[in-house]
């Protein structure tokens, strides 16, 4: 696979990954005291909400640029499967099996952001050239 195939796939899956969360959390501001409920109704303090809106949107914009990607891969990774675990664990329901195993699916996209990296189109590559300028010709 040549280079720019590569970058283009690593841009490509960390936009596609993060898209999700991005729009998630846009219509959790707009839907703000409908998803408080059903989050209380799980058993999930309403006052979490803000933090959820925060990390879904300023996680799926992180992702996108590359910034910070391992550490904002392993928090999304983690709220993926905090959230399957507490809203779509439900023996029985085929929809939520299905949500249940979307989740995972993400958590695992996560994963391997965390393990790969964004590669090199992204903030945390332009970094990494400003700090270590050699590791560009590697």
């Amino acid at each position: 696979m040549n280079t720019t195939t590569k970058n283009l796939a690593d841009l490509g899956g960390r936009i596609l990954l993060a898209t999700i969360f991005l729009v998630a959390g846009i219509q959790k501001i707009g839907g703000y005291a409908g998803t408080q409920g059903y989050m209380e109704s799980m058993g999930v303090p309403g006052m979490l909400l803000p933090l959820v809106i925060v990390l879904e949107i300023g996680g799926a914009i992180a992702i996108i640029a590359g910034w910070r990607t391992r550490l904002v891969a392993f928090l999304l990774a983690g709220f993926s499967l905090l959230s399957a675990f507490i809203f779509h664990r439900a023996p029985g329901d085929a929809m939520q099996a299905i949500l249940f195993m979307k989740n995972l699916a993400i958590a695992g996209g996560f994963l391997l952001l965390v393990a790969r990296g964004p590669g090199e189109w992204s903030l945390d590559a332009g970094r990494k050239s400003l700090t270590m300028p050699e590791a560009r010709r590697a």
